[in-house]
């Protein structure tokens, strides 16, 4: 299984890697002091297993889970039994582990991860279709009924091949439509395309660090021929 390791501690990610290399089936592509770095790793590349520490600045482990898309087997390697609990409210975790870590209590936790099966990604509800927009508000036909979403509340539009999704703050909605065509309806004084794949509400940004944006939870790349547009857009000091 190819892994990657997220902790904080440099000391914890060597112990981590130390006893990776001890089980065969095991290959570490990558380890990370904070989440933020293997986010922008996830977004370009594919892992079976990741050893997650909860307690990191800035973010959590559990804001990395809930971060990330259709995430990995996790296992988490913590100082704090307290999170136990809440831990296994998440499947993709499929142990706990607790510092210090044992090698047998570590080869314990991999087979748990060999022998479970990955589950299978939540089947959204899909729109037929993009409806019209009329002032702040756009529709969507789900189930043969016009939803109305406030456009405002939009904070991102992402391509996932012929279909598009739209998150909001309060819902998500899957719709059959081109990226293209959503862009056309939503006003460009509030929204713009940073990426092929996404388009962007700019007054949802929390952060700009090199080449991505943090909107919510989302990590979005940004094209280097988008970049320059978005940097205009922002009224900077």
């Amino acid at each position: 299984m190819n892994c990657i390791i997220i902790d904080d501690e440099a000391t914890a990610r060597a112990i981590i890697a130390q006893l990776c290399s001890n089980i065969p089936s095991l290959n570490v592509l990558e380890d990370f002091s904070n989440a933020m770095q293997a986010i922008k790793y996830l977004n370009q590349n594919e892992v079976d297993l990741i050893f997650l520490d909860i307690h990191m600045p800035d973010f959590t482990g559990f804001d990395f889970i809930e971060t990330i898309k259709n995430p990995p087997k996790i296992i988490l390697t913590t100082s704090d039994a307290n999170f136990a609990i809440q831990a296994f409210e998440y499947d993709c975790i499929v142990d706990y582990l607790v510092k210090p870590i044992t090698p047998e209590r570590f080869s314990k936790a991999i087979q748990k991860a060999e022998s479970t099966t990955k589950p299978a990604e939540a089947t959204p509800k899909v729109s037929d279709e993009l409806e019209t927009s009329s002032g702040n508000d756009l529709y969507v036909n789900i189930d043969r009924r016009l939803i109305k979403i406030d456009i405002p509340s939009i904070y991102l539009v992402e391509a996932k091949g012929d279909y598009i999704q739209i998150k909001t703050e309060h819902k998500n909605y899957t719709v059959h439509s081109t990226l293209k065509k959503i862009e056309d309806k939503l006003p460009d004084s509030l929204f713009l395309k940073i990426h092929r794949s996404y388009v962007i509400n700019i007054d949802k940004i929390i952060d700009i660090e090199d080449n991505s944006v943090l909107i919510k939870k989302d990590v979005i790349p940004v094209s280097r021929s988008n970049r320059p547009e978005l940097m205009k857009r922002l009224n900077l000091l």
